[in-house]
């Protein structure tokens, strides 16, 4: 039997360095498959930060894509879908110069676009006419300009030729090709919605010449969000619609004899089948042999895999070990995801849907510490504001070689994600273990606003951005008070981005929470309006109020108009190349804290953006984060 020492809550020694979070973590996304070979992107933590191709193909598993190419874009900035494989060729976005490669087998990577300042994503090979259709942002050639970037559907030839198939709305996404390559559809929105508040799906013929004929709207509004459209293999139009209040799967029937199409539910569920566009390129549901449809949905926050046969309206479920599953594609017989749960860190397995049997391709964390040093967390629902519900992931302190004093409650560091329209998962994270198994508690909320709970829950923030997420921190925070879980006088907030302004409205306008942190977190609603990229540049008036109420509630909601009533000491860490949330945000929040004599620590990062991937960054950030709260708190062991 192992003994145990004694020490303070937060003062635990544990074998989960920093460097062992930078180093452990491997980022892992945008699965594709091209026949038998299955491609994914890596992050590489080690080598500034870059992001790499992988296959596996046969046995084997490899680099696609050497030093120094970065399989990146930045189209609304966020990226994704930066990369297209077919008959063994690859394509992808480098970037640092924007451009495209094309990468053929035994071949070196060679550029097949201009130098300047488009960006390219979300693509697709249109083999009929020898080139890809992909969504194209065009930005002003003077990088001072306050000019908003033009975002079309583009077709790209293979010899640099670029001709736009589609104009005239704020932005696009998601060009598909039907499997004949007659038809194309795509997804627009324009200003000031926000793709999961109203989308449309558009489709038109793919004419001899490439061009166009004239499009058909055949789904989606104002109020309608839609989502990843596919083909299904005998081209029937697919895709996820929230009409009713849950985005769930449909189809476009189409009439026979000129007849008008339907819209058909495939399976009505109080789940969701697609997360908010963010990214380009998610893929949640595919098609398998027989016309069957695989496919993930949440369930209060928990992701499941199932199987929608053809001609059925119940899904059959397909066990797995994950309760989050962000990414999947079909093959022959098989499907890989992108998956994780409480006791495994993200990783990209191939399940084999006949027997189930489970091969993990790549782990997001090679090693992981033993499981005596792992919390596993709980979900919980508790009561908030105003009769509402709010959820959370409850992670306890664990650590088999420590425990504390009889009686003594922890410390708890209440998390708020970003977004806000994001949401809390409870897949294995060494940045999270980090805290628990140092002796903090940790609750990761999925406040009102969050994806997962359907319409009327993502809804509850309209409005409210800076208000319900902070009532249902503060809520969950005083539920483990409540039943014993955490010391109320030794309470942390802590978020980045989004989570970073409801982290500071949480300690300027409320006492609850005793220290902070916040990652490039927003302090300044009128100056983020003002510093916005065009993706999120009218995203406040859905979050905050309309343009004509703004200003008001801007300078009444905004925690940089109330320093005076912030007394709680404060960590800051702010990327210096952060196109998003700019780096005068956390500055003038920094400066005037200093000015009324509020304990506070700014560490700023060169060569940083918004989300930090250098290893030596996350080294710094997390030592940093973790000698300010044990300072604050006089933790020693």
């Amino acid at each position: 039997m192992t003994s145990t020492s004694t020490a303070p809550f937060g003062a635990w020694p544990s074998p989960i360095s920093a460097e062992m979070v930078a180093a452990g973590a491997t980022p892992l996304s945008s699965v594709v498959l091209d026949a038998a070979d299955i491609y994914w992107l890596a992050g590489r933590a080690a080598e500034a930060g870059r992001t790499t191709l992988m296959r596996r193909q046969g046995a084997a598993a490899g680099e696609v894509t050497p030093m120094p190419f970065n399989v990146r874009n930045r189209v609304h900035e966020y990226g994704g879908g930066a990369y297209a494989v077919a008959n063994g060729v690859a394509v992808f976005s480098h970037h640092a110069d924007n451009r495209l490669y094309r990468l053929a087998p035994g071949g070196n990577a060679e550029a097949f676009t201009s130098p300047g300042r488009q960006r390219f994503a979300d693509f697709v090979f249109d083999h009929a006419h020898a080139r890809l259709i992909a969504v194209r942002e065009q930005h002003p050639q003077d990088e001072g300009s306050h000019g908003q970037p033009v975002n079309t559907i583009c077709a790209v030839g293979f010899d640099g030729t670029e001709q736009v198939l589609v104009m005239g709305n704020d932005f696009y996404s998601s060009p598909r090709l039907s499997p004949d390559s007659r038809r194309l559809a795509w997804l627009s929105w324009d200003h000031p919605r926000m793709p999961w508040q109203g989308t449309e799906l558009w489709v038109a013929d793919v004419q001899a010449d490439g061009r166009l004929g004239t499009p058909s709207r055949v789904a989606g509004g104002p109020q309608e969000s839609i989502c990843q459209p596919e083909w299904s293999p005998a081209g029937a139009l697919h895709f996820v619609s929230d009409r009713s209040g849950w985005w769930n799967l449909y189809c476009l029937r189409e009439g026979a004899g000129g007849t008008a199409s339907a819209v058909e539910a495939l399976c009505p569920m109080a789940a969701e089948f697609a997360t908010p566009h963010w990214a380009f390129g998610n893929s949640l549901y595919g098609f398998g042999a027989g016309g069957d449809i695989v496919c993930s949905y949440i369930e209060q926050g928990v992701s499941k895999l199932g199987r929608l046969h053809a001609g059925s309206t119940v899904l059959e479920p397909i066990a797995t070990p994950y309760q989050e599953i962000r990414e999947l594609r079909v093959g022959d017989g098989y499907v890989v995801v992108l998956a994780g749960s409480p006791t495994i860190a993200s990783e990209i397995a191939r399940i084999d849907l006949a027997t189930g049997e489970r091969e993990v391709l790549e782990r997001s964390i090679a090693e992981l510490p033993a499981p005596g040093y792992l919390s596993v967390p709980s979900s919980i629902s508790y009561p908030s504001a105003n009769g509402r519900t709010a959820y959370a992931f409850y992670y306890p302190p664990t650590n088999q070689n420590v425990h504390a004093a009889e009686g003594e409650k922890p410390p708890v560091i209440v998390i708020s994600h970003g977004g806000p329209t994001g949401m809390a998962a409870s897949t294995l994270s060494l940045k999270t273990q980090f805290w628990s198994s140092r002796g903090f508690g940790v609750l990761d909320v999925n406040y009102g606003g969050s994806t997962g709970f359907g319409r009327a829950f993502r809804d509850a923030l309209k409005g409210q951005w800076g208000v319900v997420d902070v009532e249902d921190c503060i809520a969950g925070a005083r539920h483990l008070v409540a039943q014993g879980l955490a010391d109320g006088e030794r309470l942390i907030i802590r978020g980045s981005s989004a989570g970073g302004l409801t982290t500071l409205c949480a300690l300027t306008f409320h006492d609850v929470f005793k220290l902070g942190a916040s990652y490039y977190g927003v302090s300044d609603l009128k100056g983020l309006d003002d510093d916005s990229h065009k993706f999120e540049s009218h995203y406040n008036e859905y979050l905050i109020a309309p343009k004509e109420q703004a200003e008001a509630v801007y300078a009444e909601r905004s925690p940089i108009n109330h320093t005076g009533r912030l007394s709680r000491p404060m960590i800051f860490f702010q990327g210096l190349d952060d196109k998003v949330v700019p780096p005068q945000q956390s500055e003038a929040m920094v400066n005037a804290l200093r000015k009324r004599g509020i304990p506070v620590t700014y560490i700023e990062l060169a060569g940083e953006g918004h989300g930090f991937r250098k290893a030596d960054t996350i080294v710094r950030t997390l030592q940093a984060e973790l000698d300010f709260y044990q300072r604050m708190f006089g933790l020693t062991g």
